[in-house]
């Protein structure tokens, strides 16, 4: 029988969460056949999937010790030079400025340098993240960026934490984003776009599709024009919703892509870009946040703003455009 202890980081989850995390090598089947033959126990007694773990629980496996370590996630901090910039950081919350080009994530091409990689070691480096006395908890991001957009990613640090910041992002209208770009074309007023878009299978893009599709998701941004002249426009774009790619694909619907985007700008005009500045990417900076509504552990952040500098690529090619003229955002 193997025994753990729930500790903070590992309270307030599922019990059946908690396990596919600690028996991580393990297939699901395998997990919920325990709970079918009662092979879990929490202080003694046995407890379905559904079962909330609380601080202090002692949760018992009648599982053997060598299969426990075969199945059980050995835990890791990679060892990753530090990139990016802390813009806010406390107990619950750490706030980062990401650079472009640094993926949040890894994926097939990329698994070790990552940003999530390097807030582990930047923590394990402080004495606050020490996977000798964490069970399944791994401090994480709440939302991300995409590899070529810089700005601000939210971490959270405890478990607490990261479920609050989890169910504002899902909530929607609990942290304003807004965000700074530059587009091609005049964009000389304020709007509001609200449009349908579905993600491409297999792809890592989303298209235009009409409201009574039934995989349709509603996506509203609002863009107010900071400068522009006939050919370029920088502009503060604030995101309602948080869609893949959304304000990509919006500015381009209006004749207004962003920048080097190659994704789902101009091909022609792309060329002109990397010819005239060397943008090779979408000129897109998350540059601010602001906790709107908030509760429990994280209510001292209300209304809370936190800002990221606007790169120095980006403010060289500003100046390129428009002069040295201040950007009031």
């Amino acid at each position: 029988m193997k025994e753990l202890i729930i500790k903070s980081n590992d309270a307030n989850q599922r019990i059946d969460k908690y396990l596919k995390k600690v028996l991580a090598n393990a297939p699901a089947s395998f997990i919920y056949k325990m709970f079918r033959k009662k092979d879990v126990k929490v202080n003694g007694q046995r407890v379905q999937e559904n079962y909330i773990l609380n601080e202090g629980d002692v949760v018992a496996l009648f599982l053997y010790e060598d299969k426990f370590n075969e199945f059980s996630a050995i835990g890791e901090v990679v060892k990753v030079k530090k990139q990016f910039d802390v813009l806010y950081e406390d107990n619950h919350v750490l706030v980062v400025n990401k650079p472009a080009g640094l993926l949040v994530h890894e994926d097939v091409n990329e698994t070790t340098n990552t940003l999530t990689n390097q807030v582990l070691y930047y923590l394990s480096e402080k004495g606050e993240l020490d996977l000798s006395r964490e069970s399944s908890f791994m401090p994480g991001p709440v939302h991300r960026l995409d590899r070529n957009t810089s700005g601000i990613v939210i971490f959270g640090k405890t478990m607490k934490s990261l479920q609050i910041l989890n169910e504002m992002i899902k909530q929607r209208h609990c942290i304003e984003k807004e965000y700074v770009t530059i587009t091609n074309g005049r964009l000389d007023r304020a709007q509001e776009l609200v449009g349908y878009v579905k993600k491409v299978d297999n792809e890592a893009r989303v298209i235009f599709v009409k409201k009574e599709d039934p995989n349709a998701l509603m996506m509203k941004t609002l863009v107010y024009p900071v400068l522009f002249n006939d050919e370029y426009s920088l502009v503060r774009v604030k995101l309602v919703t948080g869609r893949m790619h959304q304000i990509r694909i919006h500015l381009a619907s209006i004749n207004n892509p962003i920048i080097g985007d190659r994704k789902y700008g101009n091909f022609n005009a792309n060329k002109l870009t990397k010819a005239k500045f060397g943008l090779n990417n979408q000129l897109l900076h998350a540059y601010k946040v602001k906790f709107v509504k908030t509760w429990g552990e994280l209510d001292y952040l209300l209304d809370k703003e936190i800002t990221a500098p606007i790169p120095q690529e980006f403010l060289a090619i500003k100046n390129k455009i428009f002069g040295n003229v201040k950007i009031r955002l």
